[in-house]
């Protein structure tokens, strides 16, 4: 008999024990051992005949008993399939045993045909089952999915169980990663493996993680990136060469950002910049045709959404406004609604949930209208104004070519012409102005750009850009463009708001390379790589080079919401104990 539902989470835990100690009084294995499969659940289904003998193993998802006859849902990250199992077909004892002793969440092994029942649903009509691991703890109540983000993140087995759209995501990654590699097989660049543990952590102006290497007796470092070791390889005679792995940043945790991430860096003998981004633009574009179905992919608005939802429930009292019994009960309405929205917003539903937010809060908007201020109207009308737009699903277009802009030029149409002839007091002054107000006079020049590129140029760009030929003192690695020695040739790829890929003209001077790092060790984020210099003093030939955030770019073409959606295991901070 199974347990009702109000039992308590210690009273479920005792149920189970209970049932363990009736299978291990049976002498069943509870925990059992080898099976033989024939098919996966999910794949059984997609590929289903009806008539085969199949064996198929899972976790029983789901079960609705009828008399003396049992359906359940089995399944694993493959999908599921509906089994049918009957007290006449198994006998009395094995039904039993299955109606009391096994739960949902259990592991099973099923043996039996392959047939479609009356109401047209594939299933397994079942001969035999085998116990194959007891769950000691039942699965959370709500199959939609882990509502709560800490338990998704820190418990992913049960987001990998209740969720589809996750399972989807990260079955995606592993095939999309696997492209990766075929694509630039294909092309005859060979994958090799550099430290991942360095003496000097180079590559990349970011603090690292550091580490202590007893055998040596020495202080090491995960590494920032591979960069350093891979142009080595140019050195020792590789001519296309990459690495697809971790990269350790010990630096901030956000929507975009996760401290270990996954990095593909490849480096192109006699190549450059250019050719480096027609062959990162070919790659994002298979990617998005082969998984994604072609070039336009649905953006995320789901960040925005939940945004306004999350201020719904304070507009009465933030804005101080005097409501009559209707409006009121109208306003509890619209706040009933927002915590449920919230609930349910994924990206699938987005723009259906801000249209109902919309139709919501314009009603009860109505209600008080001729009691609002101008400021108070101004504020509701530009509310209502955004989730009209959230309503509408929005495109990341991928169609070639994509844009190629100098990033000057980027700065210019988005400040005026006249940006870089103004002091910096002039800059700071038009930059608030202009709504960017993490920009203080005591910056660079070079770094007051970047601020302005940053937030009103790279967050407003959706649509592929390549931005060219940045200014050097960003990028210490790259080569100097011949025209003009203030600028270094290379590309930052942007896509939905944020950097996906920087390519360069790689810097082979080994002189003007400790220069660079020189500049750059001022900063005391990295020393100098004194056997990195040593290498390119043997000659490094011309290269192109790219870098790809793996995990940004899966965001992006699966419309996941945050880097922690895409990474299995995110870094979260220890549970207090």
């Amino acid at each position: 008999m199974q347990p009702a539902p109000e039992h308590t989470e210690s009273e479920l835990l005792q149920f189970r024990r209970h049932k363990l100690e009736e299978l291990q009084k049976r002498g069943i294995a509870a925990f059992g051992g080898k099976f033989d499969v024939t098919h996966a659940p999910g794949t059984l289904k997609a590929t289903f005949t009806e008539g085969l003998d199949v064996r198929i193993a899972g976790r029983i998802l789901s079960r609705r008993q009828m008399g003396k006859a049992t359906f359940f849902d089995i399944g694993d990250i493959t999908g599921r399939i509906q089994c049918y199992l009957s007290k006449n077909d198994v006998g009395d004892e094995a039904y039993d045993l299955f109606v009391h002793q096994i739960d949902i969440g259990d592991f099973v092994a099923i043996e039996g045909l392959s047939f479609v029942t009356k109401k047209g649903e594939n299933s397994i009509h079942v001969k035999t089952f085998t116990p194959m691991s007891k769950a000691l703890r039942p699965l959370p109540d709500k199959w939609h999915g882990i509502a709560d983000r800490e338990i998704k993140y820190r418990q992913r087995y049960l987001d990998l169980i209740s969720n589809e759209q996750s399972r989807e995501i990260f079955v995606t990654r592993s095939k999309m990663v696997a492209e990766i590699r075929s694509f630039l097989n294909g092309r005859d660049f060979l994958e090799v493996e550099t430290p991942m543990m360095q003496d000097v952590p180079g590559g990349a102006a970011a603090r690292p993680f550091e580490t202590y290497f007893n055998a040596l007796d020495q202080k090491m470092y995960l590494r920032i990136a591979p960069e350093l070791y891979l142009k080595r390889l140019l050195v020792g005679g590789f001519t296309k060469v990459y690495e697809l792995n971790r990269n350790f940043r010990n630096e901030g945790v956000s929507r975009r950002h996760n401290p270990e991430f996954t990095m593909l860096e490849a480096y192109w003998a006699y190549s450059d910049f250019e050719q480096m981004a027609d062959l990162v633009e070919s790659l994002v574009c298979h990617l998005a045709e082969k998984f994604c179905g072609g070039l336009k992919i649905k953006r995320n608005r789901v960040t925005e959404i939940r945004a306004i939802l999350f201020m719904i429930p304070r507009l009465v009292q933030e804005h101080s406004l005097v409501l009559s019994a209707e409006a009121n009960a109208e306003f509890q309405a619209v706040i009933a609604m927002a915590h449920k929205a919230l609930n349910e917003l994924d990206h699938e539903k987005a723009s259906a949930i801000a249209q109902t937010a919309r139709t919501e809060l314009g009603r009860f908007l109505g209600l008080c209208e001729n009691d609002l201020n101008p400021g108070q109207k101004g504020f509701f009308d530009a509310m209502l104004a955004k989730l009209d737009t959230l309503s509408e699903d929005a495109f990341i277009d991928l169609s070639r070519p994509w844009k190629r802009t100098p990033y000057r030029d980027l700065i210019k149409g988005a400040v005026g012409d006249d940006w870089f002839s103004l002091s910096k007091e002039a800059k700071v002054a038009r930059a608030q102005g202009l709504g960017v107000h993490e920009i203080h006079a005591g910056d660079e020049h070079y770094e007051l750009d970047q601020k302005i590129f940053e937030k009103l140029v790279e967050e407003k760009s959706f649509n592929p850009l390549f931005v060219t030929h940045v200014p050097k003192e960003l990028v210490p690695l790259a080569k100097q463009n011949t025209a003009d020695d203030s600028v270094v040739d290379v590309y930052e790829l942007v896509i939905n708001g944020q950097e996906i890929s920087p390519g360069y003209s790689e810097l082979n001077d080994p002189i003007v390379q400790r220069q660079r790092l020189e500049h750059q060790a001022g900063e005391e984020i990295q020393k100098i790589d004194e056997e990195f210099i040593l290498a390119l003093e043997h000659g490094m030939p011309p290269a192109g080079g790219i870098g790809i955030g793996i995990d940004r770019l899966i965001m992006m073409l699966t419309g996941a919401e945050s880097i922690r959606d895409v990474v299995l295991f995110p870094q979260l901070k220890r549970k207090a104990d």
